[in-house]
């Protein structure tokens, strides 16, 4: 039975996109046994991806959980305004715009 030490507000913010299961206990201020039984049982707060043998959960959605939704928020406007630095993204390039919807 191995239990991490909980985390500050800080590293839980500092998380990446997609934080290991052994990540999300640590922020749940929860233990390994506990954190994997609720896996097995299908009853983690939050949706867990398997990725061969590596558990992940989302970040948004663990933060959303803790109650710290403003942080997601942020976090989304941040990506937002960083988006014309992305990868394979020419400067002024156009953006997929929704179907117009009848009425």
């Amino acid at each position: 039975m191995t239990t991490a030490a909980p985390m500050t507000l800080a590293q839980v913010v500092a998380l990446p996109a997609m934080p290991s299961a052994r990540e999300a206990f640590s922020a749940l201020n929860i233990g390994e046994t506990l954190g994997y039984d609720l896996i097995d049982k299908g009853e983690f707060p939050v949706e867990v991806i398997r990725f061969g043998r590596a558990f992940r959960v989302r970040k948004t959605e663990l933060l959303a959980y803790m109650g710290l939704s403003q942080f997601v928020a942020a976090e989304v406007q941040s990506a937002a305004a960083t988006d014309d630095d992305a990868p394979g993204v020419q400067p002024g390039a156009p953006t997929e715009q929704p179907a117009p919807t009848s009425k």
